[in-house]
């Protein structure tokens, strides 16, 4: 299948999915693929937390640290990983981010005490700033006319894997245990899994993706820069308003998810008397949401945007994240199982629109710093859920009062899109764009925007 090609930009104006030729599709398909895999690194521990509490007699305050830790570390991380993105290319930052990632993942089994096991839930953290690698490979491999699309879709896609975890990894101990292991030695071996797994994608990633549609004129651009324009970059992007403002609002749907991730599990064997893998089930029902939700939520703010412009894009994003409030709320309050689980997929749906929402916006906050804005960003998703962490820690309150605050705490900041604002001009120079990606003004398709590209990066799988 051919893939329409913006003749200015190189971006690609439309999503083949079965198209793995391409370079925009193997970027695509392995930024998703890369992810899912790190969000098996990142939460495979939390389904075994049950056992891993009773083995290491970890009390809740204890507990709450180590999901603290496991998000806090990854504030940091993205913002760096941003900064690296802008100034080495995606290409390398994640295949050396999966690779070492890889080795706290693969011997985490080797703690032995609540502090240990927090040093390696800490490391473990870095890992979740591959999600920034991911938004940028897509944002600068994508047109406007689906960059928001094709940014929620790779986001889901990994996304999922959060929820998928939840299902898999009980299973992976339930095998290891039925080799003759018990359960204290079991979630050991069986988090060497999904270690082996990242370093692998590590090494397909540099092999199988390359930085940009057009790595040639992308090195020729980046040899032109003065010295010190990386950085610049990043500190005009970081004295920006509104990317603080989507800061705050990502934390309040992606925290919040990452804070589901580690609790859910928990929160249905204690509060329900479910068992390990039964809770480890219905929890992955809620990543799972992420095969289409956050997809949705990019679409729809794809959609907007062609329709009411930017604009468009930000009050469609506090709309969904305003819903997302309330859906929090009423499943905090449901105490009847099947409610519960019903609850929580119309909860789960709204979070991850909202997020696929946040990230059909923020390509168009700075171009030119766009690593360091999607590093910004992105890094509000964690630092929402190191806050939320503090109050699921709380000995005094329960975790449905908790998730009540939250809901709470959500809705009020949809409120945040209002200060996430664009010039007239801005306005204008995007839509010219978009008129021009929508095929209205002169459109490539792959073969000729091949010649710029070795004919071999396009032949078909």
């Amino acid at each position: 299948m051919n893939i329409g090609v913006d003749p200015q930009s190189h971006k690609a104006t439309n999503i083949p999915l079965f198209s793995f030729g391409h370079p925009h599709m193997r970027v695509f398909h392995m930024s998703w693929m890369a992810f899912f895999l790190a969000f098996f690194g990142w939460f495979g521990i939390a389904p075994m937390m049950a056992i891993v509490r009773d083995d290491l007699q970890l009390s809740k305050a204890e507990i709450g640290n180590t999901v603290i830790a496991s998000v806090a570390v990854t504030i940091v991380a993205r913002l760096v990983v941003g900064w690296l993105c802008d100034r080495t290319g995606p290409r390398i930052t994640y295949s050396g981010l999966l690779i070492i990632g890889s080795i706290p993942v693969m011997t985490i089994g080797l703690a032995n005490s609540y502090e240990s096991f927090l040093l390696f839930r800490l490391a473990i953290g870095i890992i979740g700033a591959s999600f920034v690698i991911t938004q940028y490979h897509t944002s600068v491999m994508f047109a406007p006319n689906v960059v928001g699309t094709a940014n929620a879709t790779t986001a889901g896609w990994g996304n999922m894997g959060g929820g998928v975890t939840q299902m898999a990894m009980p299973l992976v101990l339930g095998v290891i245990v039925a080799l003759g292991a018990t359960d204290v030695i079991g979630w050991r071996i069986a988090m060497v899994v999904p270690g082996v797994a990242l370093f692998l994608m590590g090494i397909a990633y540099f092999k199988f993706t390359q930085d940009s549609p057009d790595d040639e004129l992308a090195r020729q651009e980046r040899a032109k820069e003065p010295p010190g324009a990386r950085t610049r970059a990043f500190i005009e992007a970081a004295r920006d308003h509104r990317v603080w403002a989507l800061f705050l609002i990502y934390g309040a749907c992606f925290g919040v998810e990452l804070t589901m991730n580690n609790i859910a599990a928990l929160y249905y064997h204690d509060r329900f008397g479910l068992g390990v893998g039964m809770a480890g089930l219905i929890a992955g029902l809620f990543g799972l949401m992420n095969l289409f939700a956050r997809s949705l939520g990019g679409f729809l703010g794809d959609k907007v945007g062609i329709r009411f412009g930017l604009r468009g894009r930000t009050l469609f994003l506090g709309a969904v994240l305003l819903i997302e409030g309330i859906a929090l709320a009423v499943f905090s309050r449901m105490d009847i199982l099947p409610l519960a689980v019903g609850a929580m997929l119309v909860f789960s749906l709204f979070v991850q629109m909202s997020e696929g929402a946040t990230f059909s916006v923020v390509p168009f906050i700075n171009q030119r710093a766009l690593g360091a804005v999607a590093g910004i960003v992105g890094a509000g998703g964690n630092a929402g859920a190191v806050a939320a962490g503090f109050l699921f820690r709380m000995e005094s309150l329960s975790t449905e009062m908790a998730l009540l605050y939250l809901g709470a705490v959500v809705t009020v900041a949809s409120s945040l899109v209002l200060v996430v604002r664009f010039s007239t001009q801005r306005e204008t120079e995007e839509r010219r764009v978009m008129e021009r990606a929508l095929g209205r003004g002169q459109l490539a398709v792959a073969p000729a925007y091949a010649k710029r590209v070795p004919m071999a990066l396009y032949s078909e799988s």
